[in-house]
């Protein structure tokens, strides 16, 4: 068995149009790192250009946000749901 990855609408098309995954891995570096290799268009929506978390991309491992928990590096077991939840930005123009 592996994690529960929670895709959202906004980033189903770089993901084969999926709302879940499941995806191997005891970090959340893994977990995108293996997510990026599954679907490459997804690479630049997840992780920044130094491999580090994109700023615009929360992530939590079962309503925890990872920033929290240790970024990259949070544990994730088998049994957990990792939710990924781009920002949402705007404003008046």
């Amino acid at each position: 068995m592996s994690p529960v990855v929670r895709i959202p609408t906004v980033l189903r098309p770089a993901m084969g149009g999926q709302n879940e995954v499941l995806v191997p891995g005891k970090t959340v570096g893994e977990i995108l790192s293996e997510l990026t290799t599954q679907f490459p268009a997804s690479k630049g929506q997840l992780l920044g250009e130094d491999g580090s978390l994109h700023r615009f991309l929360n992530v939590y491992v079962n309503d925890d946000d990872v920033r929290y928990l240790g970024g990259l590096d949070a544990p994730v077991s088998d049994t957990d749901e990792v939710t990924l939840l781009p920002a949402v930005a705007g404003g008046a123009n």
